[in-house]
C-alpha cells in the first residue's frame, strides 16, 4: 500500500514522518519541485526507522508523479505559507493553480486515489481539486477540523490541568477566523466543559482557537506544521485501516445542514471509501446563524476561484 505527501515542506515531510511513524502502509513517495529538496528529507527519515522502529519505506523525488503511481491516499501541502499580514485568502491566485496542476497530475496516475488537501486557503482549495480530478466529492476533501479541534482541546486541556486525550470537541465551518466551535459538543470525558469552565474563560479559548494559525504565523513567521502535519496523517490513518472514525473534516455538502455546493467544516465517518458518512448535528439559533456567516465567507473565496475561469 502506497501514500503519496506532495510537497515536501515541514507540514509535509511532518506528515510522512507521522505516517511512516505509524508503520501502516509499504511505501510513502514524498514529491517536490524543488531538486534534492524530497529526496533529501526522504532519506533523514529513512534512516530515522531504525530508532523509531518501522518498516515504512520513505521514497523522495523532483517532480516525477510516476512514482506516485496506484497510491492509495494522496496528500496535497503544495503551497505558499501564509506570512505575516497575510491572509488564507490572499493565497489563492498563486495556491489554485498549483493545486490545480498537482491535482490533474496524481489523477493521471492514480485514477482510484482519494486526495486530502492542506493547502491553504483550505476550503477553496478543496473545492479546486474537486474541480481538476472530477472525482466523487466523498473522495477529495480537507484538513482542518482535525486541526483546529486539537487546537480547541489542547487549550482547555492547559485551562484545566487535564490530559488533553480525555477532551473531545468539535467545530463547524470554515478553517479560520469565521471557524464556529461548539461548546455544547465538548466534553471532559464526558462531562460537558460549559460546566467546568465559566463563560468567559470558554469565549477566550474559542476566540483564541479561532486566530489559533494566525498566533503561530506571528511567532514564527510562518504557518504551523507540527499539528497539521499530524492532523493530516491521521486522516491518512483511518482510511487505510478502514476505521471508521468520526473527524470534522472540510466536505462538500450536498443538502446536509441546509446547504449545497459548497466546502465546509462537518463531522464525517472516514474509511477506506473516503467520507463514508457526513453526520449532521442538531444547531440552535445562534448556532445556526454563525455556521451560515462561515458559509457565506467561504463562498465569497469560492466564487474568486469561479470568477478566475480556471476550470
Amino acid at each position: 500500500m502506497k501514500v503519496t505527501v506532495v510537497g515536501a515542506g515541514n507540514v509535509g515531510a511532518t506528515c510522512a514522518n507521522c505516517i511512516a511513524g505509524k508503520d501502516i502502509v509499504n511505501e510513502v513517495v514524498l514529491v517536490d519541485i524543488k531538486e534534492g529538496v524530497s529526496e533529501g528529507k526522504a532519506l533523514d527519515l529513512w534512516q530515522s526507522s531504525p530508532i523509531n522502529m518501522y518498516d515504512t519505506r520513505i521514497k523522495g523525488v523532483t517532480n516525477d508523479y510516476k512514482a506516485t503511481a496506484d497510491s492509495e491516499v494522496v496528500v496535497i501541502t503544495s503551497g505558499l505559507p501564509r506570512k505575516p499580514g497575510m491572509s488564507r485568502d490572499d493565497l489563492i491566485s498563486t495556491n489554485a493553480g498549483i493545486v490545480k496542476s498537482v491535482t490533474e497530475n496524481i489523477v493521471k496516475y492514480s485514477p482510484n486515489a482519494t486526495i486530502i488537501i492542506v493547502s491553504n486557503p483550505l476550503d477553496v482549495m478543496c473545492y479546486c481539486a474537486f474541480l481538476a480530478s472530477k472525482f466523487p466529492s466523498s473522495k477529495v476533501f480537507g484538513m482542518a477540523g482535525i486541526l483546529d479541534t486539537a487546537r480547541y482541546r489542547s487549550f482547555i486541556a492547559e485551562e484545566l490541568n487535564v490530559s488533553p486525550k480525555d477532551i473531545q470537541a468539535l467545530l463547524l465551518g470554515g478553517h479560520g477566523d469565521t471557524m464556529v466551535p461548539l461548546p455544547r459538543y465538548t466534553t471532559v470525558c464526558g462531562i460537558p466543559v460549559t460546566e467546568l469552565i465559566d463563560a468567559d474563560k470558554l469565549n477566550a479559548i474559542i476566540e483564541r482557537t479561532k486566530v489559533g494559525g494566525g498566533e503561530l504565523v506571528k511567532l514564527m513567521g510562518t504557518s504551523a506544521w507540527y499539528a497539521p502535519g499530524a492532523a493530516a496523517a491521521q486522516m491518512v490513518e483511518a482510511i487505510v485501516r478502514d476505521s471508521k472514525r468520526v473527524f470534522p473534516v472540510c466536505a462538500m455538502l450536498n443538502g446536509e445542514y441546509g446547504m449545497k455546493d459548497i466546502y465546509l467544516g462537518v463531522p464525517v465517518v472516514l474509511g477506506k471509501n473516503g467520507i463514508e458518512k457526513i453526520l449532521e448535528v442538531k444547531l440552535d439559533k445562534e448556532e445556526k446563524t454563525l455556521l451560515e456567516e462561515s458559509a457565506k465567507a467561504v463562498r465569497n473565496v469560492m466564487d474568486v476561484l469561479d470568477n478566475m475561469k480556471m476550470f
